[in-house]
């Protein structure tokens, strides 16, 4: 891997304005900061001056984010910029922590390689705890910042990187490029960025829509579901790469993370039905899930919620927030998985597949649970699922 082997002080002359056409219709807002010379990134030639990127079709009904289809260098996108925190908006505004953010205002002036290098792990300490393999990550942000390869990182550079470290999706895209259930990375300008584009989902809804999405009945989205998804060994294979990313996201290299939105609709997959997250808003660390229980006042349990449904027990003696939640990642998991591979499973197969998911459902998020029994009831799914497409087209 390369390395950067010179980095260049952030001084006020690495601020010069570049020399670039006026500004065209209907660009972004990013492209006016790059102009000044506030921002940078890998694909800010391609989106403000080429005008390379296509954009396509809005696919957030949430205020606070601008996702779109669109296309680059004759590759289906995705494109998202300006993303507020989706699992406090979605969640209510006590829900989870919000970050109050300030864009391209860090790093400042005169900071120096070595002290942008502090405050990036003193970041990622914060938000995925004090783990050995950070300063690695480190290393993968100043490469990233360094996206035109001449070993040195200007101030725009830094400031593009730090402002894209604060949004969740980013931060956890990052953690997780080397996992193969996440989309990729492709590019950014400042804090616009690009990843590959929106596998298709398993929920019927997302074909609605985004302002209709909502207004589906739960038993119109089963009944959907039969009609309209995948056949079931195709249902099987999507679900063997989701109970694959459920390992992923346990004790990976860089933490562990939890799923604080289980839907169909974060369940996408490939044209070759392999597993991809639709939406990484709804993962969370660890780290910042506990940093957010620990010494909440509560009253009950619902008082101890992240997301959507990371929640924890309610000590009603103490009135805080415990630290262990109620269901961990495999067990949401299975309870979304009931209502996806029972209606149409093999016969022969169902009684034994109704009686795994349940016996998975029941898992608690208890430390002590979640080592040894966690893994053989993920293991077992899995095998039970791959025996019967294994020898198919469909594997």
């Amino acid at each position: 891997m390369a390395t950067v082997t010179h980095i260049q002080e952030f001084t006020p002359h690495l601020l010069q304005t570049p020399r670039l056409p006026p500004p065209r219709p209907h660009l972004p807002a990013q492209c006016d900061q790059y102009r000044k010379g506030i921002i940078s990134g890998s694909i800010c030639q391609d989106l403000c001056n080429l005008r390379q990127v296509e954009w396509r079709t809005c696919l957030s009904s949430v205020p606070g984010q601008q996702v779109y289809s669109g296309l680059w260098q004759g590759k289906e996108v995705t494109i998202k910029c300006g993303i507020e925190e989706s699992l406090d908006s979605k969640a209510g505004a006590d829900t989870a922590p919000r970050r109050e953010l300030v864009l391209f205002d860090k790093p400042t002036r005169g900071t120096s390689i070595k002290e942008f290098q502090e405050m990036t792990l003193s970041f990622l300490k914060a938000n995925l705890g004090d783990l050995p393999s950070l300063p690695a990550l480190v290393g993968q942000v100043l490469l990233m910042a360094d996206f035109n390869k001449d070993h040195r990182v200007s101030l725009a550079e830094a400031k593009s990187v730090w402002a894209l470290l604060q949004r969740n999706e980013f931060l956890l895209l990052l953690s997780l490029q080397e996992k193969e259930h996440a989309s990729r990375l492709l590019g950014y300008c400042g804090d616009l960025y690009i990843t590959e584009g929106v596998p298709h989902s398993s929920w019927p809804g997302a074909a609605l829509p985004p302002l209709l999405r909502p207004l589906l009945p739960p038993a119109l989205h089963r009944a959907l579901q039969q009609w309209l998804g995948p056949a079931w060994p195709w249902r099987a294979k999507i679900a063997i790469g989701l109970l694959e990313f459920v390992e992923e996201l346990f004790h990976g290299a860089y933490g562990t993370f939890y799923m604080c939105e289980t839907t169909l609709a974060n369940v996408g997959y490939t044209a070759k039905y392999d597993f991809r997250m639709a939406d990484l808003q709804q993962v969370a660390p660890e780290a910042a899930v506990r940093r957010f229980l620990r010494g909440r006042h509560c009253e009950h349990s619902a008082d101890c919620t992240y997301g959507r449904d990371c929640r924890a027990p309610c000590d009603t003696l103490l009135r805080q927030c415990k630290g262990d939640l109620v269901q961990p990642n495999l067990a949401k998991v299975c309870e979304l998985l009931r209502d996806y591979l029972l209606p149409g499973a093999p016969a022969g197969l169902r009684t034994e597949l109704g009686k795994q998911l349940r016996t998975c459902t029941t898992l608690s998020g208890l430390a002590s649970q979640v080592e040894a029994h966690h893994s053989l009831v993920l293991s077992h799914l899995k095998t039970l699922l791959w025996k019967q497409i294994s020898n198919t087209k469909y594997a």
